[in-house]
């Protein structure tokens, strides 16, 4: 009987050291903000893309550092971009904020409201920390 009670036990032990281990290795949900712009860019697209950086970089430094959110700036017209167009369905320069979660996108927003804020840095930064945060507590 004490034998197989031990065996018992370090089946459970080996089983529990598995299932902590498959934890542990499991991919962390991923934020990335994308900002998508074409090759004709005027001085709000440029400012766009300038307080998209910004706004990110000041406020989820920690976020940055650990890997949970990234930022990309992509040319749509560059080869091999043309997809996001139909992707997120753009028509114009935009911040889009993706969640992937196992490397597959489950949830994404276009932050359609940085143009009616780029007149107001504040309220801009103020919009995209708040749709940020929503998607980095989602995660």
């Amino acid at each position: 009987m004490r034998k197989l009670s031990f065996i018992f036990i370090s089946v459970f032990a080996v089983v529990l050291s598995i299932n902590l281990v498959r934890a542990e290795q499991a991919p962390t949900p991923k934020v990335t903000a994308y900002y998508f712009h074409g090759s004709f860019r005027c001085a709000t697209c440029h400012k766009l893309e300038q307080y998209s950086k910004e706004v990110i970089e000041t406020n989820f430094k920690d976020a940055l550092a650990s890997g949970n959110l990234e930022f990309k700036v992509v040319n749509v017209e560059d080869k091999g971009n043309e997809h996001f167009v139909n992707d997120y369905q753009l028509y114009t320069k935009s911040l889009v904020i993706s969640l992937l979660e196992n490397n597959k996108e489950v949830k994404s927003k276009n932050l359609a409201k940085i143009w009616d804020y780029a007149g107001n840095k504040q309220k801009f930064f103020e919009y995209v920390t708040s749709e940020i945060n929503k998607f980095l507590k989602g995660s």
